[in-house]
């Protein structure tokens, strides 16, 4: 069995891109981690991360005081996942980036 791997950025803003990571065996996923980034003091922080760590797929909403709110992903199949996270992420970013933001902001105070 031939596994393959894939490994890219996509910018969004030069300060917000998605890394995206995933492995598959012909047309069938095997794993990834798909992370909306934020650069902020010149450091990249997480935002949102789907990923199939613990063999199931999930969604991480992060904060920047570091609290994690884990949440299910309507489907068990990874490449269902796949697709349906980086979707969210490709179509919502501005809003995960936003409320980062204003998490940053509140602790600036």
């Amino acid at each position: 069995m031939e596994i393959k791997t894939k490994d890219f950025f996509t910018f969004y803003a030069s300060d917000c891109r998605k890394r995206h990571f995933h492995r598959r065996s012909k047309n069938k996923i095997l794993g990834f981690v798909i992370q909306l980034e934020i650069f902020i003091k010149g450091k990249w922080y997480p935002i949102v991360r789907y990923d199939t760590s613990h063999k199931f797929a999930h969604c991480d909403i992060l904060s920047w005081k570091g609290k994690k709110e884990k949440l299910a992903i309507p489907t068990l199949d990874f490449n269902d996942a796949l697709f349906y996270g980086d979707n969210d992420l490709s179509q919502n970013w501005e809003i995960y980036r936003e409320n980062f933001l204003k998490g940053v902001k509140e602790n600036e105070k």
